[in-house]
């Protein structure tokens, strides 16, 4: 049987269609990684409703299964923040990023001024708190940035604290609680990464593909790298 997800992200609403039976939902996380990068995506359909919302069908193959999402996209806000910025200028210890899940965006700040504005994506569910491994769901909280990989399957990655000490605490509350399965792990390595070559339509279109990690235009994540050291706060909300 066909099964359906209904998630509202934001003011986007999206629904996807798993007409394969093989679900990702199980799969263990890697450092870096993420599930297929999708194939073969195109738009079936795409109108503008009377709120002025671009109301776009779109078809995808991910690994061995085939997705359909409808998403209806708010207009773009008018933000121009591309002022050249000398990265080495920067005290790392004064950049905070907060990533806005049901915005559909991450925001940089330099103390306490927005320098930097950037669409991203997540897993199908983004607007719910990850609570084990395998939901590709994206952690709520404060976070840092614990390591930095250069050479990422995806471009770059940023890789965030996750599980930190208030994740493992809720974790455990819900296992002991017996909201989870006895064999559930809390997951690990969720960060910051961009795309594969010629991918960066996937953020464009809003499509959520990620295992809960954060995804950006290439583009986006090298320049976010510069901006960033070892223990760069990160907030991320709904």
């Amino acid at each position: 049987m066909p099964k359906y997800r209904m998630n509202r992200l934001g003011g986007i609403w999206v629904i996807v269609l798993v007409l394969c039976s093989i679900s990702l939902h199980s799969r263990a996380q890697v450092k870096g990684n993420e599930p297929p990068a999708p194939t073969n995506y195109r738009v079936l359909e795409e109108h503008k409703d009377a709120k002025g919302n671009t109301v776009r069908t779109v078809q995808y193959e991910q690994g061995r299964n085939k997705m359909i999402e409808t998403l209806v996209i708010p207009p773009k806000a008018a933000i121009n923040l591309h002022r050249p910025i000398n990265p080495d200028t920067l005290n790392k210890d004064s950049v905070l990023i907060v990533v806005n899940k049901s915005k559909y965006n991450v925001e940089v700040y330099y103390r306490r001024k927005m320098i930097r504005y950037y669409k991203a994506v997540f897993g199908p569910k983004p607007l719910e708190n990850k609570k084990m491994e395998g939901d590709r769901c994206t952690p709520e909280g404060w976070f840092t940035i614990k390591n930095k990989n250069p050479n990422s399957k995806y471009d770059k990655f940023l890789q965030l604290n996750y599980p930190n000490d208030s994740c493992m605490a809720c974790f455990n509350r819900l296992k002991d609680g017996g909201n989870l399965p006895k064999a559930a792990r809390i997951g690990g390595d969720i960060g910051i990464h961009g795309m594969w070559k010629g991918g960066d339509d996937m953020i464009e279109n809003g499509v959520g593909w990620t295992d809960g990690c954060i995804a950006l235009k290439n583009r986006d994540i090298e320049e976010l790298y510069t901006f960033t050291g070892i223990g760069t706060r990160v907030f991320i909300r709904k």
